[in-house]
This record gives structure tokens, C-alpha cells and sequence, in this order.
């Protein structure tokens, strides 16, 4: 029998909150659509709450309105001054508006245990290469992946060998970026992740950092 196909076995998880990084579309093709919801059944799976970028629409949509049917808890981060255009339809969940996109990805690293990109634009780019960068320089040990839905990410991660190969990333940086072409696959491999270096220290500054940010923007 086997236990990680059966829906009433629920998966002990060392994460509790997951950050899904998606586009605002739902792409062209229906897979991504697939991928989206499979994501969204494989936090529930595992009952992990979810943290976003807070639209209502396209994979965003998708994803969060799975694991809220699902029974977990979802938290969307969005800047007061998108919300009008991304936040369309009936929204689900706990919506938290930020003054801008700086605080908006700093809250939603946070909030977070882990980072899961879908495919998605620039937005979703520049949001997951900020959390890579952030873990080269240390300032947190969370994992980050790619959901390499049918190879969407492949020319991605050739330009990230292709940059170790040039001497741009260390060798020992590559294995920040985790991939795969399934959410259960994917999700596994973050749960066996291991930190590539100490960021103890820089760890600390940041934390330190944040709520300096949060004083800040609460006066």
C-alpha cells in the first residue's frame, strides 16, 4: 500500500508555512493550470498553510483557492496600491495590505518556511531570484524551488550552470535552487534540504533588520 497516494493519510511536514511564487496568469497551456492545483492539494496533503502574493487571479488564483478548500489557512501579501488591479473576483482567506512591493516580499519571506516558484512573468522571476540572492548572502537558510512543469524553468537553470561554469555562482551555491517536475517530488526534496553554508550571522541582522521595517511602517 502505498501511503503518500492514500488521501486520509496526512504527511508530517518539518515547514509550516509555504511561499508560492506564481503568475498572475494561468499561461497558455493547460498544464500549468494542472500544476497549480496539484501544489494546492500538496500543501493540503501535508497541512501546510500558504503564503502568496494575494491575487484572486490566474495561478495565484488557483493555487490559493485549492488549499483554502482544503482546509488551510492561506495569507496573501499585497501592496495597497495593486490591489485594485490584481485582487479581482472573490477573494479567500487573509489578505494583508503592505505599503509596497519591498515590504511585500519581506513580510511574505517572513511569514515563510520555504519558497516554491510556479511559472509565472517577471514578477514571479524577480521574486524568486531575490530569495536565491538572499541565500547566497546568508540572510536566511529556507529552501527555494522551482516547479518545473514541463520543463518551463529548463533555461533557467542551464543559465545558472552555465554562470558555475563561467565562475560567476560557486559550485557549492548551485544546490540552493531545487527542482522538479512534480509538486509531490518537489515538496519532498525541500523536506530533505539541507543549508549549503552557516548564515547564522547575517541570519541575525536581518531578523534584526525586519523589525526595524515593521516599527517603521507601523507608525
Amino acid at each position: 500500500m502505498d501511503l503518500n497516494n492514500d488521501p486520509a493519510v496526512v504527511l508530517k511536514s518539518r515547514f509550516k508555512r509555504v511561499c508560492v511564487f506564481c503568475g498572475s496568469s494561468r499561461g497558455k497551456r493547460n498544464c500549468y493550470r494542472d500544476a497549480a492545483l496539484e501544489l494546492g492539494k500538496e500543501l493540503v496533503s501535508r497541512r501546510l498553510d500558504l503564503v502568496y502574493g494575494g491575487g484572486s487571479v490566474g495561478l495565484m488564483g488557483l493555487v490559493s483557492q485549492e488549499v483554502h478548500r482544503g482546509g488551510g489557512h492561506v495569507i496573501g501579501i499585497i501592496p495597497k496600491t495593486l490591489m485594485s488591479k490584481e485582487i479581482t473576483g472573490e477573494t479567500v482567506g487573509e489578505v494583508r495590505a503592505v505599503a509596497d512591493m519591498h515590504q511585500r516580499k519581506a513580510e511574505m519571506a517572513r511569514y515563510s518556511d520555504c519558497f516554491i516558484a510556479l511559472p509565472g512573468g517577471y514578477g514571479t522571476l524577480e521574486e524568486l531570484l531575490e530569495v536565491i540572492t538572499w541565500a547566497q548572502l546568508g540572510i536566511h537558510d529556507k529552501p527555494v524551488g522551482l516547479l518545473n512543469v514541463d520543463g518551463y524553468y529548463n533555461y533557467l537553470l542551464t543559465f545558472i550552470d552555465k554562470a558555475v561554469d563561467d565562475g560567476f555562482i560557486k559550485p557549492s551555491q548551485r544546490g540552493i535552487v531545487v527542482s522538479a517536475s512534480t509538486a509531490k517530488e518537489l515538496v519532498q526534496k525541500l523536506e530533505e534540504y539541507v543549508p549549503v553554508h552557516d548564515g547564522a550571522l547575517a541570519k541575525a541582522k536581518w531578523e534584526a533588520e525586519q523589525v526595524e521595517l515593521n516599527v517603521i511602517f507601523s507608525d
